[in-house]
């Protein structure tokens, strides 16, 4: 009985690698955005990003499938009717996850308190990002960018927070 019972853990434990990769944590964590009415999008996004009053938080993935977060200064710029967020990285994990890949991130504001204040404690965006590499795109970037970083990446998707 106890080697039939120290089977069936064996044979358990070698299951958990093969359900962890149908997780999809990046795209999976919260499926529905409950939390819309505090969402930023648009100028209102670009212009709270850029009074550098919120919490920024850049999720990415390592090369062994673990998750992995960095926190940077970044800005966002606004080119044709596209945003574009500029990031001031330092050289460590999170950056190279990013330059090689997809990454997400996450934007918290401070919401004002008072009457007819939102109902929750912050508002903010996720947002989906894509290296820019169009060496003319980076350049236009550049001229309007306030940072000297000429790391940039398009925001591809803005969902709210939650």
């Amino acid at each position: 009985m106890k080697k039939l019972l120290a089977l069936i853990m064996a044979l358990c434990l070698l299951a958990l690698p093969v359900i962890a990769e149908e997780t999809d944590a990046l795209t999976s964590a919260s499926v529905a955005d409950f939390y819309g009415a505090s969402g930023l999008t648009g100028d209102d996004l670009m212009n709270s990003i850029n009074a550098y009053n919120g919490f920024y938080a850049i999720a990415s993935v390592n090369a062994d499938g673990t998750p992995n977060i960095g926190f940077y200064i970044y800005s966002c710029v606004k080119l044709d009717d596209q945003y574009y967020l500029q990031l001031g990285l330092a050289p460590n994990q999170t950056t190279a996850n990013i330059e090689n890949g997809s990454a997400l991130m996450a934007m918290y504001a401070p919401v004002p308190a008072g009457e007819g204040a939102m109902p929750y404690a912050t508002a903010g965006a996720r947002m989906n990002l894509e290296k820019v590499t169009d060496e003319a795109i980076i350049a236009a970037l550049k001229e309007i960018a306030p940072q000297q970083s000429e790391m940039f990446y398009r925001i591809v998707l803005v969902r709210p927070l939650g």
